[in-house]
Parts: structure tokens; sequence; C-alpha cells
């Protein structure tokens, strides 16, 4: 979908996370878990945000919340439909403009119901709305009156979706929704994101799933060890390797279970223990020299963007 609009409804730019953090023998240390991050997200779209554990997509879910703990320090820019996210502006938003399907079940209520639970504090109730998504989830009609702990993770987690699915956020942070649901369940949300970006709001979903997320999702954002390694869109992605521009994003096209399954040497390097340089460097057959001593900026290349400095 290619978006005409000027002025995103999210924009984070270059985006750096640190925890001040103690050892065993009380010694301060910084931990740097996000690091030069950026991506764009605009009203009509989804931008599906791809990466293994670690690489800090969570994280930066709670950046834009403001829910992250008081040992984190941030710096960069957050801009909401081009108005800076301050910590006044993320609490005023939060659960109003700006809605969470959060990774955790636990988020719900244990002693409240899931049906009022998902209608919120609305006046009236929107009730037929809520069984509405309910039943295109396949969840039994008395799911309304259970607890969260009268139910399975599926159900809980199909509940979760449910009460972003109802809001009227024009923003949704959808962070890995769709563990434990069978793939019918993943699919029935997925196109429910879809709907709900196609009537204007902008999505950012955050997945492991990413070859389901290549269906539903119009551009894909590729974190690496906390920072922000190519953008590019879905259909590059279908395309395959010759499309993208990362040696990363290449690598995790062939790492998926349909195209080669085939993995890469080494490890994603994590805060404490990151590499000098470009962090992708240790385990790319391309590196040079200059990989493992300088940083390569983010640039725009056919119609992405890519932070390497030999990308073609």
């Amino acid at each position: 979908m290619e978006n005409k609009q000027n002025i995103p409804i999210l924009e984070v730019n270059n985006l750096s996370v640190s925890f001040q953090m103690y050892d065993n023998i009380f010694k301060q240390k910084i931990l740097q878990a996000i690091s030069e991050l950026n991506i764009k997200v605009y009203a009509g779209e989804i931008l599906a945000i791809a990466g293994s554990s670690g690489s800090g997509k969570s994280l930066l879910a709670s950046a834009i919340l403001g829910i992250l703990p008081e040992n984190a320090a941030v710096v960069g820019e957050l801009l909401y439909n081009g108005q800076v996210l301050t910590p006044k502006l993320q609490k005023q938003l939060r659960g109003t403009e700006i809605a969470l399907v959060p990774q955790l079940v636990d988020f719900l209520d244990p002693l409240m119901r899931t049906g009022v639970q998902v209608d919120g504090h609305k006046k009236p109730y929107p009730t037929q709305r809520r069984r509405g998504i309910f039943r295109r989830f396949g969840l039994p009609e008395d799911t309304e009156k259970h607890y969260p702990f009268q139910l399975s993770g599926g159900m809980a987690r199909r509940v979760l979706v449910s009460t972003a699915l109802i809001t009227d956020a024009r923003l949704i942070i959808a962070d890995e929704p769709t563990p434990s649901m069978s793939l019918g369940q993943a699919l029935e949300a997925l196109k429910m994101f879809r709907e709900m970006a196609n009537d204007g709001k902008a999505i950012v979903l955050i997945t492991h799933d990413i070859d389901l997320a290549f269906a539903f999702a119009d551009r894909i954002a590729v974190f690496y060890a906390g920072t922000t390694v190519e953008t590019a869109s879905a259909q590059d992605f279908q395309t395959g390797p010759k499309a993208l521009r990362h040696p990363y994003s290449k690598a995790l096209w062939h790492a998926l279970p349909q195209n080669d399954f085939a993995p890469i040497a080494g490890f994603q390097p994590y805060a404490g223990n990151l590499p000098k340089g470009c962090l992708f460097a240790p385990r790319c057959s391309c590196s040079t020299q200059k990989c493992t001593q300088e940083v390569p900026p983010m640039q725009s290349l056919r119609g992405g963007e890519v932070r390497c400095f030999y990308a073609e």
C-alpha cells in the first residue's frame, strides 16, 4: 500500500534505551538495550516488526507507551502525529489513542469477568460489537461471563487481542498477539488488524510469525540487537533475497521453514556485550574492517531503508 500522507502517526528517530544496573558486588554499569532505532508507521498501514528474541521489539513498545522501568534512560525522538511524545502526553494517550496488545496474558485482570474487561469503561458498553469479535474468534458465547483463570491459554490470548480490536485508538501496538492460537485463529486476528488498518488506523505488529505477517503487513522493519537494520515492503520479502538489502534480512528469509530453513553461524549479541561498529559484523560474510570499527548510518535504497555500508 502506497501511503501518501506526509506525517506518520508514529515516528521513532534514533531511539536509544539503556538501563542502569548493578552487578553482584554492587558495581554500577550501563546496559545499552536499544541503539539508534528508527521506524515510521502511517495511518492505514500495518508495519510488522521482525527479529529474534532480544532484538528490542517489546522494549520499543514500552518506550512508545512510556511504561519502561525507572532505571531506564531514553534518548532520541518519539513523535505521535508530529507531536513529541512527552511522558505527560504518553499518559494521556495510553488506552485512548494508543492501545497495546501486551505479550503476556497476565495483563488480564484476574478479578474481572472477561466481557467487562473487553468492553472497557465506555457507556453504554459496546457489548454487541464485542460479541461479534468473540464469534469471529470462535469463543463460546459464555466466555464473557468467565474470569481469566477459567480460560485456556489460547482463549485468554484471543480475549486479550479483543481488548485492542474493540478500541477507537488511532495507533495499535500488538506485541506477539498470536501465540497459543491455532493457525485459523491467528489468521482471523491478522485479518481483523488488516481491516482496522484499512479503516485508517496505524498498526505496529510485533511478531515472530513473520511468514504470516507477509500476507497482511504493508512493510516489514527488521530488528537486530536493538537497532533497525532494514525496512522493506512486505512484497520484497515475498520476492526473496534479491529484493532485500541487508545481509541479516536475507539470512532471516533463508531461515524460514518454507524456504531453506538454513541458520547462520554465531549468535545475536545482547546488551552488555555489543561489538563495536556494525552489530551484525561478527556474523556477516561480507564484513570488512570498516564494518568492525564504524556504525553504518541508515540510508534510503530501492524504496526501503537499510543500515549497511555495502547494501546493493
